[in-house]
């Protein structure tokens, strides 16, 4: 063997090779293991891996696009590729990344105003902060489920009130009972009145209750949630499972969940994309649900409200097949929750609607004086 790690036909020690590669050899032995830089010799008794130096152009490549951020499985999609089509594959991904990148850039925008709006007080012009009185909000509010072209059977619910907007997607043999069941135990809190401050203990509990009537005699059966409470200004939101809340503002739609599923903590780990979600085969599971089970952990969070914004909770039978730029558009040329329901029924139709739909729309406007 030579200094410089070559050996036996001028093949490359996993040390000499990570060099030359300006990778390291635990990243090596990983992407052996992935099937995306396979050595071109492994000793037999040893285990030790050598590597051949037209392997460096393969190994430079994996190595670039690690930087760029591509997952794993895209790679080894990517090296098998000839060199026209990898390179359209990147140019694919990269445009892909810097609208995920525009969209976490709203996101933050969203953030920023959602916790400016959080501060109490107001500057008068004299620079004396005064406390900020938010103009009194009505909600006005529709909600609609439909079948869809395949299901035979209906198992979304929702429902609207000047209020609580709430949608339910059942799952299993009694997928729809147990939609239903949820969205009864929270009807109740269109009349409890909770101040702005309990709005997110009274959710969790109601969705406690709505947990334990889940029902049991099939263990594969519940449903996921998605509430919205309104007290004054203040919203109250909680979720559990992949149904989904938006807010449409001036600035755009912002999602404003994330989603307890499968495919999600794989695109959450790097493991997924977005684009190969739909065709997953493990796209239905949920790692979060109502399902009368012990473990119940739903997401929780209060928003400030503003007149003029338009409020979706909707299940995956809308999400999952039509674009968010369409919600969108749809949701910003409604005349009315009512037509944003309506149309937005017919978008997941126009798309083949293959599961059931269910969605619920909220437009905050200034309350009329008495």
């Amino acid at each position: 063997m030579d200094g410089n790690g070559a050996g036996t036909g001028g093949l490359l020690t996993i040390g000499a090779f990570a060099r030359a590669c300006r990778l390291s050899p635990k990243a090596l032995r990983l992407y052996d293991d992935l099937g995306l830089l396979t050595p071109a010799r492994v000793d037999p008794y040893n285990g030790y891996r050598r590597y051949a130096p037209a392997q460096l152009e393969r190994a430079h490549l994996v190595a670039w696009l690690r930087r760029l951020g591509m997952p794993l499985a895209r790679i080894r999609e990517v090296c098998e590729l000839a060199p026209g089509p990898a390179a359209e594959a990147v140019a694919a991904y990269w445009a892909k990344a810097e609208a995920d990148t525009a969209a976490r850039r709203d996101l933050a925008a969203f953030l920023v105003d959602q916790l400016k709006r959080k501060d109490d007080t107001v500057m008068t012009a004299s620079g004396t902060p005064v406390p900020r009185v938010p103009a009194p909000l009505t909600m006005r509010c529709a909600a609609g489920t439909d079948r869809g072209l395949i299901r035979p059977a209906n198992q979304d619910a929702a429902y609207a009130g000047p209020r609580l907007l709430a949608v339910a997607d059942g799952y299993g043999q009694l997928g729809g009972p147990a939609a239903a069941a949820a969205i009864e135990e929270f009807k109740p809190l269109e009349d409890a009145g909770p101040a702005s401050g309990d709005l997110l203990a009274v959710l969790e509990e109601a969705a406690r209750r709505a947990n334990r009537a889940a029902p049991t005699a099939d263990a594969a059966t519940g449903c996921t949630l998605t509430a919205l409470l309104r007290s004054g200004s203040r919203l109250g939101l909680l979720h559990v499972g992949d149904s989904r809340a938006y807010v449409l503002r001036d600035s755009g739609l912002f999602r404003i969940t994330h989603d307890h599923s499968v495919v999600q903590s794989l695109i959450d780990e790097g493991r997924l994309t977005p684009e190969e979600a739909p065709a997953h085969p493990d796209r239905a599971l949920l790692l979060r649900a109502l399902d009368g089970g012990p473990e119940f952990t739903p997401d929780l969070q209060l928003l400030e409200a503003r007149p003029g914004e338009r409020y979706l909770l909707c299940t995956d039978g809308l999400s999952g097949v039509v674009a968010p730029e369409a919600i969108r558009d749809t949701l910003t040329a409604a005349t009315d929750p009512e037509d944003a329901v309506r149309s937005l029924l017919a978008l997941a139709h126009d798309a083949g609607a293959p599961d059931n739909v269910g969605c619920a729309v909220g437009e905050m406007e200034v309350a009329r004086a008495a």
